[in-house]
């Protein structure tokens, strides 16, 4: 989901205030000279700005997430390699995770967190240019959205030439947006969200009234007409309590979901679509999933039994292997 955290403060000008009831005062006489203003009328030096440091809770999140990143790391996992001989991939395990990965979907549509039945559903994509921004809460330093920016950005190119679609950083008629987010802005997520998304469903805006900590980020992606299963945005959410890694991870596989590749596989591997956490960053396979889904022989709203013949051509061509 995207969320854009933009305040508009409005400011009323100060008009001229009318005295009346009163005489005017007289002019001084010439070569008088004003009188100064008495010291202790002096308008009293405004403080020091000090930022505002993170709450009690922001600040327990960050430890627990912090302790989180370091756990899976002594377990081996968070891979960063992509995958290598001890996960080997065969065309038919490509055919199988795409099947379970692009047309099944995680929750049920429209319906917030409800997990789905499973069944397969139908390819959405994008056909519009997807168009990303970055976007931060007030309580993300400059420094670490520089990072976090850069970060993104150098994700948007690899995505662009890995499905050959324009994915590119806008400032400007952004409509994938990713917002980074502490528990100290959750204020401002949910009137981001209807600003964005006028009318979205009730079910997926309550989704933001208080994530669990076990929900690291998410995102929603919304079809650009009513019913459909082409993507017109999307909104993803990145907790701003991340370290490192597990902020990259996040954005990793949220963009990549919200192409369209919306489902997990606990049979995915290597894959940053399974939630065994093996992988923090998009794999070789997961590049392998992103060029069938853009590839343009398949098209937004087209079923498992159109899908399998095209798939089991792309993944031959793409891997090659015994099945």
């Amino acid at each position: 989901m995207t969320l854009r955290g933009a305040l508009l403060l409005t400011l009323a000008t100060l008009g001229v205030v009318a005295l009346s009831g009163c005489d005017p005062l007289p002019p001084a006489p010439p070569g008088v000279k004003p009188q100064a203003r008495p010291a202790d009328l002096a308008p009293a030096p405004k403080p020091p700005v000090v930022p505002k440091g993170p709450s009690e809770e922001s600040l327990a999140l960050a430890n627990y997430y912090a302790q989180v990143q370091s756990d899976l790391l002594a377990q081996g996992l968070l891979r960063t390699d992509g995958g290598g001989p001890d996960t080997p991939i065969t065309d038919t395990m490509l055919v199988r995770n795409f099947v379970r990965i692009a047309l099944e979907e995680e929750y049920e549509r429209g319906e917030g967190l409800r997990p789905s039945n499973g069944a397969p559903g139908r390819i959405k994509k994008w056909e519009l240019p997807v168009r990303v921004t970055a976007e931060f809460g007030p309580s993300v330093s400059e420094a670490q959205r520089t990072k976090d920016t850069a970060e993104l950005s150098r994700y948007v190119d690899r995505l662009s030439r890995v499905t050959g679609h324009p994915v590119l950083m806008s400032e400007s008629a952004a409509n994938f947006h990713v917002l980074f987010m502490s528990e100290d802005d959750r204020a401002l997520i949910k009137p981001r969200i209807r600003a964005l998304v006028p009318d979205i469903n009730p079910a997926s805006l309550a989704i933001f009234d208080r994530l669990p900590r076990a929900i690291h980020c998410l995102v929603i992606a919304f079809s650009d007409s009513p019913g459909g299963y082409s993507y017109g945005r999307a909104i993803a959410l990145v907790r701003a309590e991340h370290p490192d890694l597990l902020r990259r991870s996040c954005i990793h596989e949220e963009v990549a979901q919200g192409l369209g590749l919306a489902n997990d596989s606990p049979r995915a591997r290597p894959s940053i679509f399974n939630d065994d956490d093996e992988f923090a960053l998009l794999t070789t396979q997961d590049e392998y999933l992103l060029k069938m889904l853009y590839n343009p022989r398949l098209t937004p709203g087209m079923s498992a039994e159109e899908v399998l013949p095209i798939a089991s051509e792309l993944a031959s061509t793409l891997i090659g292997g015994p099945s």
